[in-house]
């Protein structure tokens, strides 16, 4: 059995619990079992201070995928997702969504596997933004499903959280973002005046999480890192992967790639991109807060901790349309 820990080989998982071990491989036999399918090659383990996740040979390609607590909810929305839109997502074979485990299917390569076209990323975030609006009226299940509720409401509060518990900041970060309060408040207030409904934020939107299309069409997963918020806020991560590969100029069109769909509901682009610039700066403290959804015992000391304050800065900065 190969095992990948990455650049975290000092990172604590479940995976060192040969309890935790053999539960899960007597659940994946189960499961397998139950789909008349059985191991036909070695088992893959990717450790990592967010997920275990294993590959098994079945003839073809099988995932398993253990979160940690504080994302406990990605099995259960994994599934809940397939039901409400199968053709933007993968459908899994099995979950356990009290152990936040799952039995994948394969996607196939990612996003960031195939020849680069930057009109690919306008069509990534038009189909997310269609994904969002199928999503709309299933937010509060979303939430009930354990997915943290990032609304307009509690986001100050979230705010509000982070900064106090996060140790990396120095007395001029804190002094900044103290500033910086009232205008969060303000920005809330008018994000929310606009009046795009809350949908689902997966946070971390990037070429790494999207497989490459088939007839067209887009799969998204990996909601680790989800939240119920803006769903303008889900623009901010892919807009500036996009802007790594093709650079800044690319940053606008896909703004208006991404904000097509939303016009159907008879808002105009003007207000829309305004939504979107609010936005863009609120999806920072998104970012700055997926950061703790680790496995409990990972470290002695909290590991992204300084991630999270450069997340949390990032509020600072001028939107860049």
């Amino acid at each position: 059995m190969h095992i990948n820990r990455g650049s975290y080989a000092d990172a604590r998982t479940p995976w060192e619990d040969v309890d935790w071990q053999a539960a899960v491989f007597d659940w994946i036999e189960e499961q397998l079992a139950s789909l008349g399918l059985r191991e036909s090659g070695p088992r893959q383990v990717r450790l990592r201070p967010w997920s275990v996740i294993v590959r098994l040979d079945v003839g073809h390609r099988l995932w398993f995928k253990a979160n940690p607590p504080g994302s406990l909810f990605e099995a259960g929305l994994s599934q809940a997702l397939a039901g409400w839109a199968p053709t933007h997502v993968l459908t899994p074979y099995a979950v356990d969504a009290a152990r936040g485990w799952a039995l994948l299917p394969d996607g196939g390569s990612i996003l960031r596997e195939v020849d680069g076209d930057p009109s690919l990323w306008e069509d990534v975030v038009r189909q997310y933004a269609e994904f969002q609006r199928i999503l709309v009226p299933h937010a509060d299940e979303i939430v009930r499903l354990g997915v943290p509720d990032a609304r307009l409401a509690v986001l100050p509060s979230i705010f509000d959280e982070a900064v106090a518990g996060n140790g990396s900041l120095q007395p001029a970060d804190r002094d900044l973002l103290r500033v910086l309060r009232p205008r969060l408040l303000d920005w809330c207030a008018e994000l929310a005046a606009i009046g795009i409904t809350d949908s689902l934020d997966h946070a971390d939107l990037h070429d790494g999480q999207i497989f490459a299309p088939v007839d067209g069409r887009f799969t998204f997963f990996d909601w680790g890192d989800a939240a119920v918020s803006h769903p303008f806020c889900s623009l901010l991560v892919s807009a500036l992967r996009a802007a790594d590969q093709y650079g800044a100029e690319i940053i606008p069109r896909l703004r208006d790639a991404y904000l097509e769909p939303w016009t159907a509901d008879g808002h105009n682009l003007p207000e829309l991109r305004r939504a979107a610039s609010l936005a863009w700066r609120l999806g920072s403290i998104g970012r700055a807060v997926s950061w703790g959804r680790l496995f409990p015992d990972a470290y002695d000391v909290p590991l992204g901790d300084k991630e999270q304050a450069e997340w949390l800065l990032k509020l600072a900065d001028e939107p860049p349309f």
